[in-house]
């Protein structure tokens, strides 16, 4: 017996009822027999024109030439596109998403985290004019249907043996790394081949590449050309790193300014220390009105935020500087703090941004993170 959901063959996790078998591995996800789920299907008629598109700006040279390669490559082989923080990568998949609309094929760009979802489905909503772009996350299930749908991770249990071409995004983050039934229902949901888009690719996409089970094509260069900026990491006592805190937001006060921190309990607190000397936002996994915050924030010129990981990916602000504080905690891996980083020197306006790491002892993952920037930015001189 296998789930047609999760692929789940284990026998312990199957039970009986009255409408047939069932698997319990994957029932969180909806309670539905295994039979119900087979004869599941989901008709749909595209929308003329749906694979045309209009990029707001061309793609750079070194983008094109990414695009073309994964165009060919996704034809036959499932694709990595391993890129750093801000060169584009939803960008650089839009041919191969036009490539598949214009042969009538189905198209998911998945996501691992909610807030994201609904920024990705409206700049594709302004790239595909023609098409029906459909969000599909917590809050935007009464619409499943669309030439391309954007969806969650988790909402793609909705879509088994759907798609013809699945655009997986940050793979490597919480909660589809480390999930080994999302890990099924992605592959579930996909009939033909894979683009996975990622800034630190974790140890599976890097095992496959190795196999040769799976194309890896890399860009080390942000699309205006300039360094990715790299972190200063000061080492100081926790009270000291609250008064270095201070003063470089004084510093940096005619950019915005996003302050990451390890906990929800210190985004608490230090939310409400900041919001005494200014307006401060405060962002975390608890926050009632997500979408809202980050839409005021992305609209105020210069002002702060207080985020815990729940921002480190995906969602783009124009003009930041970056301070993690507490870099050293065990929450913060490489990844997280490669992507946390990722978020400043992203405007063609100010593409230097500033990165500081305020850590109570010294961190290896902080270390390895700004090496990490520093390799990359010298593969980019050399490419």
């Amino acid at each position: 017996m296998k789930c047609p959901r999760c692929g789940n063959e284990d026998p312990a996790w199957f039970y009986h009822g009255h409408k047939g078998w069932y698997c319990r591995k994957c029932i969180g996800f909806g309670r539905m027999a295994m039979e119900e789920e087979q004869a599941e299907s989901m008709i749909h008629e595209s929308h003329i024109g749906a694979q045309e598109y209009v990029l707001k700006h061309a793609l750079t040279p070194w983008q094109q030439k990414l695009s073309e390669q994964c165009r060919r490559q996704i034809l036959h082989h499932d694709v990595l596109l391993d890129c750093v923080c801000g060169a584009g990568k939803t960008e650089l998949v839009v041919g191969a998403i036009s490539d598949a609309l214009a042969l009538g094929k189905r198209v998911c760009f998945a996501i691992a985290r909610r807030q994201v979802v609904l920024e990705v489905a409206d700049r594709l909503s302004q790239y595909f004019v023609q098409a029906k772009v459909a969000a599909v996350c917590g809050g935007h299930t009464d619409d499943l249907d669309g030439d391309l749908i954007v969806c969650t991770t988790h909402q793609l249990f909705r879509y088994p043996r759907v798609f013809d071409l699945l655009i997986l995004d940050e793979p490597d983050a919480f909660p589809y790394r480390g999930d080994p039934v999302l890990h099924s229902i992605a592959a579930n949901s996909c009939r033909g081949h894979v683009i996975y888009l990622s800034a630190t690719p974790d140890a599976e996409l890097k095992k496959r590449v190795k196999e040769g089970s799976l194309v890896h094509l890399q860009l080390y260069t942000r699309p205006h050309g300039k360094p990715i900026p790299v972190p200063k990491i000061v080492v100081a006592p926790l009270f000291v790193s609250v008064l270095i805190l201070l003063h470089w937001l004084k510093d940096h006060a005619s950019h915005g300014r996003m302050v990451f921190v390890p906990t929800i309990s210190m985004a608490g607190w230090l939310g409400r220390l900041l919001s005494l000397r200014e307006q401060c936002f405060v962002l975390t996994s608890k926050t009632e009105n997500r979408d809202a915050v980050i839409e005021k924030f992305r609209n105020q010129k210069a002002e702060l935020i207080i985020a815990t990981t729940v921002l480190e990916r995906g969602v783009t602000f124009p003009d930041v500087d970056v301070c993690v504080f507490q870099a050293d905690h065990g929450v913060f891996d490489e990844s997280s703090l490669i992507q946390m980083a990722g978020r400043a020197g992203r405007n063609f306006f100010n593409p230097y941004g500033d990165i500081l790491f305020l850590c109570t002892q010294k961190s290896a993952a902080a270390i390895a993170c700004r090496k990490t920037l520093e390799n990359a930015n010298a593969m980019s001189a050399l490419s």
